[in-house]
């Protein structure tokens, strides 16, 4: 009789190589051994993708986006194949399936597709009979054109999650090469402590402000859906005994569930570091209906992300200082398109000015919603490190500061350690 239902997926450097296949495979076999009903879902082996982007890129810089998805889509097609070999070999029946085999459909966003259905009755009955489904991640077709798609950034992931909620899965395991989330990156303080569970919300945030550990696309429909999802390492043995990080039997790594499965809420959970944070300032801005709109369209309509915005009003209310950030590498443009829209009298203010380099810093938790004075309680241990604040957003579960870059492991650790999240029991 099944224990479970489970999607297990592995990211490219998961199944950088045959022999990397087979460890992950020994993750799938120890599942089915349970009595679980598995899908494994698998990315393109690591470097893959970019090198097929690459050969696109070559053959033409114009090409057909459909064309441009065709070839990329392959390089899952193949880990796919080589992972229902390798289970067959461990006497584990075995099938490899295709996005449009499943099928995933999906819109016809060509490179940056959105999956609209799944119909999951082919997956259901393979289980059922005891063989497990290996699907290519990243990809689907549309059910109009019968042309295959790709997800774009972070794509195996969501497809995993959705492949999930299609199917009912009682969770959804991320094998990666890291073994759970953290409470900061490790690199930068060695303090940092694997979290037991952590709340939609938290890794939402937490992957939006600078963490890679899951992408964000994938968050948001596992929230959606209440899949349950379990960040964990390829690379722990699989033969171990299955030990959850509190010390109790069950899974390892970091559980990302609904609030309400956690009983104790940390104030701040995590800490996170965003780099290559550039500060745009419009200075007296006309101040009149619509002229926010005017601005942010423009920098909109040229795909460009806005991050952190602070706007502040003169006393007569007549014109407006705005300031806000975009990444680095959009600096040059977003000023391009701002004098653009000047001279076109789209926008009227009197000069822009600004800075690449700066860094910002975030602490995050579900936490901060029933406590006060989080917000100052971060500025001050900031304060007491010498690090100047040059600018403040907030929002219900996390509070963001944008500092010199100089500063951003320093500001990272003062405040890991200034909540707690460095002792023994965080």
């Amino acid at each position: 009789m099944s224990l479970a239902r489970i999607v297990v997926k592995f990211g490219g450097t998961s199944v950088a190589n045959v022999e990397r296949i087979r460890q992950a495979a020994r993750h799938v076999k120890r599942e089915v051994d349970a009595g679980n009903q598995v899908t494994v879902v698998v990315s393109a082996m690591s470097g893959k993708t970019n090198e097929l982007v690459g050969w696109v890129n070559e053959s033409s810089k114009l090409h057909d986006a459909r064309e441009y998805d065709a070839v990329v889509a392959s390089g899952e097609q193949v880990t796919a194949g080589l992972m229902a070999i390798v289970l067959s070999e461990m006497g584990i029946p075995s099938r490899s399936f295709q996005g449009w085999q499943v099928p995933i459909h999906t819109d016809d966003a060509h490179g940056a597709a959105r999956i609209t259905e799944i119909i999951p009755d082919e997956l259901v009955r393979r289980m059922q009979d005891g063989v497990v489904p290996v699907v290519t991640g990243f990809q689907g077709i549309v059910p109009e054109t019968g042309r295959v798609t790709t997800l774009g950034r972070g794509g195996s992931d969501t497809s995993a999650v959705a492949i999930a909620a299609s199917v009912g899965a009682d969770r959804c395991d991320i094998y990666t090469d890291v073994d759970g989330v953290y409470t900061t990156d490790p690199r930068i303080d060695p303090k940092a402590k694997r979290l037991n569970r952590i709340a939609f919300e938290e890794m939402l945030e937490m992957a939006s402000l600078g963490a890679k550990v899951l992408m964000i696309r994938s968050v948001e429909m596992a929230m959606a859906h209440k899949v349950r999802l379990v960040v964990r390492s390829t690379f722990d043995d699989p033969e171990a005994p299955q030990i959850a990080p509190d010390g109790t039997p069950g899974v390892p790594g970091t559980l990302v569930c609904d609030e309400d499965e956690i009983m104790e809420k940390q104030i701040v959970s995590g800490v996170t570091l965003a780099k290559a944070e550039a500060k745009i300032t419009l200075r007296d801005v006309k101040d009149k209906p619509g002229v926010a709109a005017a601005v942010f369209g423009a920098l909109a309509d040229e795909s460009i992300v806005v991050d952190m915005i602070v706007q502040n009003i003169s006393d007569d209310g007549s014109v407006t200082d705005i300031t806000f950030t975009v990444p680095d590498s959009e600096y040059d443009k977003s000023v391009r398109v701002l004098e653009a829209a000047r001279t076109s009298g789209a926008i009227e203010y009197a000069r822009v000015t600004g800075s690449k380099g700066g860094a910002k810093v975030s602490v995050v938790g579900v936490g901060m919603r029933s406590h006060a004075g989080v917000a100052a309680s971060m500025f001050k241990a900031l304060a007491d490190k010498g690090i100047n604040i040059q600018l403040i957003t907030t929002s219900e579960i996390k509070t963001s500061v944008l500092i010199d870059d100089e500063y951003a492991e320093l500001a990272v650790r003062a405040l890991h350690t200034y909540y707690g999240l460095d002792k023994e029991d965080a």
